[in-house]
């Protein structure tokens, strides 16, 4: 006769496989969500939130530059956390999902950088050439 498993493994176990599920679509990819003044950048732990009059520059990269990683993981072409780049001694995030794309580098707040990309580089491309077009409007609001 078999004994009966008691109902709280059962709710540990259920409980468990939820969260990873959760856990992993938090990482598959990256939340973005663009608004009129604001950018929010969503990826499992990692949350930025960047006012769009704070960009200095921004450009598309084929590779980022060589950094140790502070956090973050590295799991097949993604490559997701905080970075410092040795070279200005600064922290550098990073949100890619595809590491063979072309990434958006990001300048806000003076020198802060980051990196992103989408596993869809047409979707890159869209948000490339938005944030291009909010930044020269900017400038050439703040120039006249």
């Amino acid at each position: 006769m078999q004994k009966k498993r008691h109902w709280f493994w059962n709710f540990l176990i259920v409980f468990t496989v939820i969260v990873c599920i959760f856990a992993f679509t938090a990482h598959y990819k990256n939340w973005v969500k663009v608004e009129q003044d604001h950018i929010k950048i969503l990826s499992g732990i990692y949350y930025e939130k960047i006012d769009i009059a704070t960009i200095k520059q921004v450009e598309m990269v084929d590779k980022i530059p060589a950094m140790n990683r502070i956090n973050g993981f590295s799991a097949l072409t993604k490559e997701k956390g905080v970075f410092r780049d040795s070279l200005v001694d600064a922290k550098v995030y990073v949100y890619i999902d595809d590491l063979t794309h072309p990434k958006i580098k990001l300048v806000h707040h003076d020198s802060l950088q980051l990196f992103l990309n989408f596993s869809d580089s047409v979707k890159t491309r869209q948000l490339f050439d938005y944030l291009s077009l909010k930044v020269e409007e900017n400038r050439s609001n703040i120039t006249q």
